[in-house]
């Protein structure tokens, strides 16, 4: 599991209203009905898999140019210039089908 996949997030998706939590000791503070350990599991896997899904965007994410240099970038060189720069990083890590 990673920061972003964790047993207090499936829960929170599982029952929303408030919650309270420290560590995986959960307080439910709106009257929910707790979910069964199966479900929370499951939400945990379906959570994950998005994660995963969206790993491209994380490893792209740092090879683009800064914001900055991508304006600079295209007053200079124009449009095409820069989308060749763009369309490197998304070859490089292509999104999946």
């Amino acid at each position: 599991m990673n920061k972003y996949v964790n047993k207090v997030q499936a829960i929170l998706n599982l029952v929303g209203g408030d919650i309270s939590a420290v560590n995986e000791d959960v307080t439910y503070l709106s009257g929910q009905t707790p979910p069964t350990e199966e479900a929370i599991q499951a939400e945990i896997i379906r959570l994950q898999a998005e994660y995963d899904a969206l790993q491209y965007q994380r490893d792209r994410q740092p090879e683009y140019p800064s914001i900055e240099d991508q304006l600079d970038q295209i007053f200079w060189q124009g449009l095409d210039e820069w989308k060749k720069t763009v369309q490197a990083v998304k070859d490089a890590h292509p999104k999946p089908k």
